[in-house]
């Protein structure tokens, strides 16, 4: 099924899905009827997420849930650990743990703002895993789940279907929708935003006009598969920052039909129409944005998911790269592939950098250097794949961000160097 927050509906075995009612006194097979709602009930029509869900068990019945004990990295807003930072950050790739870990235990959180409780900010993580989540599922009561492959294929098992993803594609999991991530290729890692704001959706296109960007046709909804397995679940979910757990004693992914506009979808980059100016000036990065999870500023994003894809480059009298900048909107940039045509060194695919309001950033000295020398003819930048999550609120890192030795202390070493500019002599009487 594709769109994007279209009304779907899907059923793993005919006749599973009622029709006319949502909740009738009788559902079909004797499948027990539950809303989940990702928005409140009264909500106007344009805004409003749920779905029904027909399953063979009610998703409440477990018993109650305690302080998850694993050790974790995994941390939430408020984001207090240590003192913010102006300074800009860049980090080494997280490397592959060397003991099992599944993707649960593989997130390490490295910066966020605001706070799940007021229902503002996010938080991005990273993951490393090595190991399936064999008969366990997650769900985060605390907000959605943006989750972007560098390296490794993911199936993800969700309630409402099966979703594959490898890198160069991402999946949104709404909030506290149940899955688990295997992983096909043994190992994997990447990023993820989890966003405690108003969901993610399209852009609004403006001048550009009704096409271009990400279009909605290239969205993929999962169609209803059930699994009828009596063996325990262990359930982890986020809730309040904090990790709790408890066990069912069957698997969670029992639905055997949906239906509504709630729903995890994945998207794969590559389809991602580019718009660039064909005249002069390096457009601004808003032109790449994916998705968008509006604020309460019109205009100023709670978060920006923005690529930077393969694409022509062919303005004239122009510098390239990205200029120097210094934005109210804070950065936080990955690499999934290739290099960035910004950085000649030092930003590796599975790093990680984060410019903050108002920091200064733009090119090192050997990308300016050469963007200037460059002959300006058509150019396609086509081994590269990098990202941005962009968000209105300054990110507060966390201990682990600022005491790793993934840390790149050198990092500001990068605009040392720039010859002076000169000016004439202003002449003298």
């Amino acid at each position: 099924m594709t769109g994007f927050g279209n009304h779907f509906a899907t059923e793993a075995v005919p006749g599973a899905l009622p029709v006319g009612r949502n909740s009738p006194q009788h559902a079909p097979y004797g499948l027990y009827a539950e809303q989940l709602s990702g928005t409140a009930f009264t909500a106007p029509r344009a805004e409003n997420r749920r779905s029904w869900l027909y399953r063979l068990r009610p998703a409440a019945n477990h018993p109650p849930y305690r302080p998850y004990e694993a050790d974790t990295l995994l941390c939430s807003g408020p984001f207090d650990e240590v003192p913010p930072t102006p300074n800009r950050l860049r980090w080494d790739p997280l490397p592959i743990p060397e003991r099992p870990v599944d993707f649960i235990d593989g997130l390490v959180s490295y910066c966020g703002a605001g706070d799940p409780a007021a229902g503002e900010g996010l938080a991005v993580h990273l993951y490393a895993a090595n190991r399936p989540m064999e008969q366990r599922a997650f769900a985060n009561a605390d907000g959605e789940m943006l989750i972007v492959p560098q390296q490794g294929r993911l199936r993800l098992t969700t309630e409402m279907g099966v979703m594959d993803i490898a890198p160069h594609q991402i999946a949104l999991i709404p909030r506290g929708v149940r899955f688990k991530v295997d992983l096909p290729d043994g190992t994997a890692r990447g990023y993820v935003c989890e966003n405690y704001g108003a969901s993610f959706r399209l852009p609004d296109l403006g001048p550009i006009g009704s096409n271009g960007l990400a279009n909605p046709r290239d969205f993929e909804t999962p169609a209803a598969r059930y699994e009828d397995d009596d063996t325990p679940h262990e359930i982890v979910q986020k809730y309040g920052g904090q990790l709790w757990a408890t066990t069912q004693d069957h698997s969670p992914f029992d639905v055997a039909a949906w239906h509504g506009n709630l729903a995890p979808c994945c998207y794969d980059l590559r389809r991602f129409n580019t718009m660039n100016t064909v005249s002069y000036d390096h457009p601004d990065p808003s032109i790449f944005t994916v998705l968008t999870a509006p604020s309460d500023r019109p205009g100023t994003a709670n978060c920006d998911f923005v690529i930077f894809p393969p694409r022509w480059m062919v303005a004239e009298d122009t510098f390239r790269p990205p200029w120097f900048h210094r934005n109210v909107m804070s950065e936080f940039m990955g690499l999934i592939h290739g290099s960035y045509d910004a950085k000649a060194g030092g930003f590796a695919p599975g790093g990680a950098s984060l410019h903050n309001c108002m920091a200064g950033h733009g090119p090192d000295r050997a990308s300016y250097e050469g963007a200037l020398a460059a002959e300006l003819k058509p150019h396609r930048i086509a081994d590269s794949m990098a990202f941005m999550f962009e968000s209105r609120y300054p990110f507060r890192p966390t201990r682990f961000a600022m005491e790793t030795p993934l840390g790149q202390l050198d990092y500001d070493d990068c605009w040392s160097g720039f010859a002076k500019a000169r000016l004439p002599r202003e002449e003298r009487a």
